[in-house]
């Protein structure tokens, strides 16, 4: 049975290692923030281990939106090496977000399929040797959701998968997406290892949320989805490691990175875990270690996971060019274009997931 063999874990996966030991992985549902505004003190985040470089992702569900909540005021006190933002509902570029003193290498990818819709963008301390933005195929490209940056030693892959939609409407989209980016993500390894992250919209294991018992057809937890991710984690070349899961095993409440606004799910701690740093093995060995910051909610529906990575050299400064569909552009050359003022007001999630929110508590899931 799928679902069973994806829930109990694929066999190939490496034994977990000793991670970075953070209040944040360790806490019990208890314990657990459930603030529903960003922070006004950061003072729990910590500097990054020596010799380390720290990505980190966050759906941000409108970036317009999770500006005016606390989102830059959080990304001045975390100051990540690299960021990958998803949803941004971005129709072009924002115009001075991030200064391009501290994030000169700015990508983004916007929906052309509808305006305020989808989106990604990754800022980045570090010079990337090259930068391209989606597969290079219509019409999957269509929706703004994927950036490659390739570096010195390793390819991040900074993505927004596509959900299952309300009813499953769009689970065929889906695993189309997941068949592309399982070739995407092999070609890559030909030449380095891949760091895949992003909103994967996907809680891979019973574990991975908090009612898994009456959300196995909802979208994000069906059989094929879960499938389909322990497939991406088997890996072509080799294996490929979910990194926070790898390290932290037992971690439930702590680990979710999703809590949807309705039916009070924050407060009571009712999240999945959509968010993830999937690493390709050889990479494993560098992984210093992966926090959820579940105190950082608030600015949006998310909240934000960050990786630890061991020996990242900066490339120079040398051109960077960036390709769109297989068109290559400069990116760092974008244009500063004020974000339109639809993106203000549009704040439609890209995912009717009704079943990851519900307004009752009975159809939320049961109570861990």
């Amino acid at each position: 049975m799928a679902g069973k063999r994806t829930a109990d874990g694929d066999a190939s996966d490496p034994a977990p290692k000793k991670a970075l030991t953070t209040s944040s992985t360790l806490a019990s549902a208890s314990s657990v923030p459930n603030n529903k505004t960003m922070p006004t003190n950061y003072s729990f985040i910590e500097k990054a281990p020596s010799g380390c470089c720290k990505i980190v992702t966050f759906n941000v569900n409108s970036l317009a939106a999770s500006c005016k909540k606390g989102f830059k005021e959080y990304v001045v006190a975390e100051d990540p090496d690299i960021l990958c933002l998803q949803e941004t509902k971005a129709n072009q570029p924002m115009a001075f977000l991030l200064s391009k003193t501290q994030y000169p290498h700015q990508t983004w990818h916007c929906s052309r399929a509808k305006k305020g819709y989808s989106g990604t963008a990754v800022f980045s301390k570090i010079k990337p040797l090259r930068v391209t933005t989606g597969f290079g195929a219509e019409p999957i490209d269509d929706e703004g959701r994927l950036i490659t940056l390739e570096f010195d030693t390793f390819h991040l892959v900074a993505c927004y998968v596509p959900n299952a939609g309300d009813k499953l409407v769009r689970l065929d989209r889906r695993m189309v997406w997941d068949d592309a980016m399982r070739t995407h993500i092999a070609a890559l390894e030909q030449t380095k290892p891949v760091i895949y992250t992003g909103d994967l919209n996907v809680a891979h294991n019973e574990i991975d949320l908090a009612r898994p018992d009456t959300n196995h057809r909802s979208p994000g937890f069906t059989d094929e989805e879960r499938t389909s991710f322990s497939d991406t984690l088997r890996g072509a070349t080799y294996p490929r490691v979910d990194a926070f899961r790898h390290l932290h095993p037992d971690t439930r409440a702590a680990a979710y990175t999703y809590f949807g606004y309705r039916a009070n799910c924050r407060e009571k701690t009712l999240g999945w875990r959509l968010d993830y740093f999937v690493v390709s093995e050889p990479l494993l060995a560098r992984v210093a270690g992966v926090v959820t910051r579940n105190q950082c909610y608030g600015a949006s529906d998310h909240v934000p996971l960050l990786l630890y990575l061991r020996n990242v050299e900066a490339n120079d400064d040398s051109k960077c060019s960036v390709e769109t569909s297989g068109t290559k552009t400069e990116s760092d050359e974008t244009k500063d274009e004020p974000l339109e003022a639809k993106d203000e007001l549009d704040e439609t999630k890209d995912e009717p997931v009704e079943a990851k929110d519900k307004s009752t508590d009975e159809n939320v899931a049961k109570s861990e």
